[in-house]
């Protein structure tokens, strides 16, 4: 695999080849790069490395600033000094987020990501060969904070989210509720409609979390869920039709 290093202090990127060299063999530095402008202007005039390690601040600002100027079809490892850009960096897409001092233990857990990745078939190559083109890509999943903690929770863990008390909340097959940042609105049109569908302006659910649904005198719907929530689960009247529709589908 190649791989491209864009760190601006020079120590760090000469330790980090050097531990690649020595533990990693099939893992080769074809390029470095200090700034947003050369990594831009290598990537723009390089063949697309299988990795890229990216430190976030750069000599002439963040690394986010990259990803708007090139697209990035490598493998992103994140490497910071601080953890204030944890979740930012996951919604830009990177692999794995490492913390500096960088220990071995975790390069590997990163670089075994990005092998899994790369060892996957490429789904969108394989549409295009058939003739057909790839469709809108979903979000896959949902980054939330628990103390101090950054997790990400993949949408296949995901009951449904729900608003109370002004906050949004993600709510996991297994129970764990997490508040998040994103407005119902962002989510709807962020996640799969064949998998979720946003029964009330509070509640988005999944599929997979639905045990039954009851016809209420009012004309509305209560959905039971598992795990149970913590308010009603009711289907509005207007969208009724569409949700009976979407459930039998």
């Amino acid at each position: 695999m190649n791989a491209l290093i864009i760190e601006d202090e020079r120590m760090a990127q000469a330790r980090l080849a050097k531990i690649l060299n020595i533990n990693f063999p099939d893992i080769s530095v074809v390029g470095t790069a200090d700034s947003v402008a050369s990594a831009v202007a290598w990537l723009s005039s390089n063949p697309a490395p299988d990795i890229i390690f990216m430190d976030v601040e750069l000599l002439d600002g963040d690394c986010f600033e990259i990803f708007r100027q090139v697209e990035i079809r490598s493998n992103v490892i994140m490497t910071t000094a601080y953890d204030s850009y944890a979740i930012k960096a996951f919604e830009a897409g990177s692999v794995d987020y490492l913390l500096k001092p960088i220990t071995l233990e975790d390069l590997k857990r990163a670089v075994g990501r990005c092998r899994e990745r790369i060892a996957a078939p490429d789904m969108d190559a394989l549409l295009k060969a058939l003739g057909k083109a790839p469709g809108k890509k979903y979000k896959e999943r949902s980054v939330v904070r628990s103390g101090d903690k950054i997790i990400p929770v993949g949408v296949e863990d995901i009951a449904y989210f729900f608003s109370e008390d002004k906050a949004n909340y993600l709510m996991t097959h297994g129970g764990t509720r997490y508040i998040i940042e994103s407005t119902m609105d962002t989510l709807e049109a962020e996640l799969d409609p064949a998998m979720f569908f946003r029964i009330s302006r509070g509640c988005i659910i999944s599929l997979t979390a639905i045990v039954n649904v009851t016809r209420l005198i009012s004309g509305k719907l209560l959905v039971k869920a598992k795990p149970a929530a913590p308010m009603e689960l009711s289907v509005a009247r207007p969208r009724v039709d569409d949700f009976l529709s979407w459930l039998e589908a």
